[in-house]
């Protein structure tokens, strides 16, 4: 079954994994919490499977992985209306309160993912159904509380470690556990769901694949600086034989070329449903002219990042991501600089309303991990064990598919023929390869909500020179504050 379809089902869950309810409870809870109607059946699994990836998706303002990603790193700033959500502004100044609505937001929300997967996991056991199957959904549960407890990681540094679902004080009131813990826990979820997880998934599109729980495992060991072992994961993940990158890159981003060969773990989204199950992200992103808040909008310095060639070829990849002057918007009018603060409009996310006449509802997938990251995170690994030479090769591989959009793309002027020095290959010393690869994944990935933890896993220096307009200190602001409402219902937290 087509995973979009699959999430036209919906799950009322709330008696069973609404963690904040379990906050106010005053006294020890006897024996366990169970459900004599829930968690028995294939049905009910598949239920409370779909529920889990439900919280990785976009359908509400819930998911602002793009605060923390973009916003607050050197390529974007908030965008919108002035005075128009002010507490984007106040993270991307580094100047906030743990009261900050954009704090709650992302940490309840990907807690609430958690707490699906622990109850889940907690009472597979019970569940009647086809053993391979069951392994499967157990799996899946285990790779999307890796991905959850990822994002928090890198979000928010130390942070509750929770296994098991809040069915008594001691599960509801848990300390901080130390990054490398978290990380720990991540790693030994991905080892644990791989060999359950299928190549190519029977059960439908964007479930999770061994692929997926391969590429994930290697960016965990990538943001930890283990080298060899991000290898490995990557190693396996290329045995399969799945993954390419596509001829041209903006398949990657429209609608009807999504869930591709590039394609490793894809949020799907599917719009015109009740309950709604279609991406926020068009409202807000899109321009004003199409009733879009215009939020998280480009920056020049991420503009002037790309590479122009002598003749005033820029970068294809800059006018796939960026809408900009003397350019054609994704509706096929005249880009307006002022639809935005800064004078340009990320396009990854968004569609043209002729698709999508229900704006804050769109079927466009949001892409976390793709073919093109695997061989960035490749070539950084290669680069750092001293082994330049061979990291050139997923390099200059990247560097080439976008190029060779003019050998692929109908729509580009100039079609059929590369531009002369339009992104040569790159060679250098292991520290010129360095700053090639930044380069190429700040291009490459921008607008994809993953800068900001890049920053941070460069270091200091980097970080605070990325960072220099605002008030960032790598010492204090490395992470985010747990917000206020945690600090207050959770008895273990000491801050």
């Amino acid at each position: 079954m087509h995973m979009k379809y699959i999430f036209r089902t919906c799950i009322i869950l709330i008696a069973l994994t609404c963690s904040s309810c379990a906050d106010f409870l005053e006294e020890e809870l006897e024996g366990t919490y169970s459900n004599e109607n829930f968690y028995k059946t294939e049905e009910h699994a598949l239920l409370a499977i779909t529920g889990v990836y439900n919280i990785a998706s976009f359908t509400s303002t819930n998911n602002a992985l793009w605060v923390f990603g973009d916003v607050v790193s050197d390529d974007a700033v908030k965008g919108g209306g002035a005075g128009d959500q002010n507490d984007i502004q106040f993270l991307d100044e580094f100047n906030y309160s743990r009261n900050n609505g954009f704090l709650e937001k992302i940490w309840k929300h990907y807690y609430e993912g958690i707490t699906r997967a622990n109850y889940l996991l907690y009472y597979a056991g019970g569940i009647q159904m086809d053993a391979s199957r069951k392994a499967s959904v157990i799996a899946e549960a285990k790779f999307l509380r890796a991905y959850f407890y990822f994002q928090l990681v890198n979000i928010f540094g130390e942070v509750p470690l929770k296994l098991t679902p809040p069915i008594n004080l001691d599960a509801i009131n848990v300390g901080k556990s130390s990054v490398a813990s978290i990380y720990d826990q991540i790693e030994t979820d991905l080892t644990d769901a791989t060999p359950a997880l299928e190549s190519v998934s029977t059960f439908g599109i964007g479930r999770a694949t061994k692929g997926a729980a391969l590429g994930l495992l290697a960016k965990a060991h990538l943001y930890q600086g283990e080298w060899e072992l991000t290898l490995d994961a990557i190693s396996d993940l290329d045995a399969l034989g799945l993954y390419a990158l596509e001829p041209v890159y903006k398949n990657n981003f429209i609608d009807s070329t999504q869930n591709n060969t590039e394609s490793i773990f894809e949020i799907q989204h599917l719009s015109g449903s009740t309950p709604k199950l279609g991406s926020h992200l068009n409202q807000w992103f899109g321009s004003p002219a199409e009733n879009g808040y215009y939020f998280n909008v480009p920056l020049q310095s991420f503009v002037d990042e790309f590479e122009v060639t002598l003749g005033g070829v820029a970068d294809p990849r800059l006018d796939y991501t960026v809408g900009r002057e003397n350019t054609k918007w994704i509706n096929g009018e005249d880009f307006s600089p002022l639809w935005s603060p800064t004078g340009y409009l990320q396009k990854k996310h968004l569609q043209p309303t002729r698709e999508e006449p229900i704006i804050g509802d769109a079927s466009l997938n949001y892409v976390y991990l793709r073919y093109a990251d695997i061989l960035l995170m490749k070539a950084e690994a290669l680069n750092e064990l001293n082994r330049t030479t061979e990291a050139l090769d997923p390099l200059n591989e990247v560097r080439k598919r976008a190029r060779e959009s003019y050998l692929y793309d109908e729509g580009l002027d100039g079609f059929g023929v590369i531009p002369i020095n339009l992104l040569p290959d790159v060679s250098g010393t292991q520290t010129q390869v360095r700053e090639s690869i930044r380069h190429e994944r700040r291009v490459e990935l921008g607008f994809e909500f993953h800068r900001y933890f890049d920053l941070m896993r460069y270091g200091q220096a980097i970080a605070e020179a990325a960072l220099s307009s605002t008030g960032f200190s790598y010492a204090d602001d490395r992470y985010f504050l747990i917000p206020q409402s945690e600090i207050d219902t959770n008895t273990a937290i000491d801050e």
